[in-house]
């Protein structure tokens, strides 16, 4: 089920490992229909246009559905397209979110009281809207009869996993093989780089320091405090992050939280008092001024400037 503006990567690599289990099993394993709304035509966010099979039709139990989204997926996902999502999953079928689909089944109560993934870039806001579903930092995750993955090539993973369930790791062992996919990743596995070699410095005391100033972001903790955490004194702190990251730690955390603000600003309608709040800023005014100093920008300029949108 395609999404407009739908993430071409996404749908392709699942799709192609489909086609290829079908041709290393010998025989028609998978078979599958492509739809969406309309039924006729949809575009993918690289702009190509795809010829769609049919539009949102009655599926049968056994089938899996798989939504595919992409940037505007707010907009994509439309009252009928809930309505869809909500009257085929009380048939028991299997449902999952590739790439921001996950907010579409979110949006349709679909992942309440369950585990799920979206793309990095996406969790602030997803975590903000949808405090009913348990968010990990997982390449994808099953769940029951659902399933949603993290976006680019997490697609490949999740369908590896599915045809090893189905035909065993021999055949899923040859598909990746076939794509030239040498490192099959699981659900434990994080889709974000190790902090180390995001920021190119591996020195564990500032790289656990960082992690938990990612985890403390509504609620900031005192470069003290931080210094104590990891056993040592704040001067030592200081000169930790001056040497590796040319900056002192209340500056890394500032932009840290003002990172966290942007994406809610342009990836959810919160109004700029709540984002504030949500990163730690006591008032709009303080939340406007580190906002300037940072982007050269207002947070009210930058929720005028971008529409409300999740996009990968």
């Amino acid at each position: 089920m395609l999404l407009d503006n739908f993430t071409l990567l996404c749908f392709s690599a699942a799709l192609e490992c489909l086609r290829i289990a079908n041709r290393m099993g010998g025989r028609e394993l998978y078979e599958w229909r492509i739809i969406g709304e309309g039924g006729d035509m949809v575009a993918c966010s690289a702009g190509p246009l795809f010829k769609l099979d049919g539009d949102l039709e009655d599926i049968l139990r056994d089938d899996t559905v798989m939504v595919c989204g992409g940037i505007d997926v707010q907009a994509a996902t439309t009252k009928r397209l809930l309505g869809w999502l909500r009257r085929e999953s009380r048939k028991g079928v299997h449902m999952a979110g590739l790439c921001t689909a996950g907010y579409s089944l979110a949006k349709a109560g679909l992942l309440d009281d369950k585990r799920a993934t979206i793309h990095w870039e996406n969790q602030d806001s997803f975590s903000e809207e949808f405090q009913e579903v348990e968010l990990t930092k997982s390449v994808f995750v099953i769940d029951g009869l659902r399933m949603t993955t993290a976006g680019g090539t997490s697609s490949i993973d999740l369908m590896l996993k599915l045809i090893a369930q189905d035909h065993g790791e021999d055949l899923a062992n040859a598909v990746a093989d076939q794509l030239i996919y040498s490192s099959i990743r699981t659900d434990q596995d994080t889709q974000r780089l190790s902090v180390p070699t995001r920021i190119g410095v591996r020195h564990p005391k500032l790289s656990q320091v960082i992690q938990i100033m990612e985890a403390n972001i509504e609620e900031p903790i005192s470069p003290s405090l931080l210094a104590k955490d990891v056993g040592m004194s704040t001067r030592q702190l200081e000169r930790l992050f001056r040497r590796y990251l040319n900056r002192s730690p209340k500056r890394y955390y500032m932009a840290l939280r003002l990172q966290k603000a942007r994406n809610l600003l342009m990836q959810t309608d919160m109004s700029v008092i709540n984002v504030a709040l949500a990163c730690g800023f006591a008032s709009p005014s303080h939340f406007s001024k580190c906002y300037r100093a940072h982007y050269d920008t207002t947070p009210y300029r930058e929720r005028g400037s971008h529409a409300p949108r999740l996009s990968v």
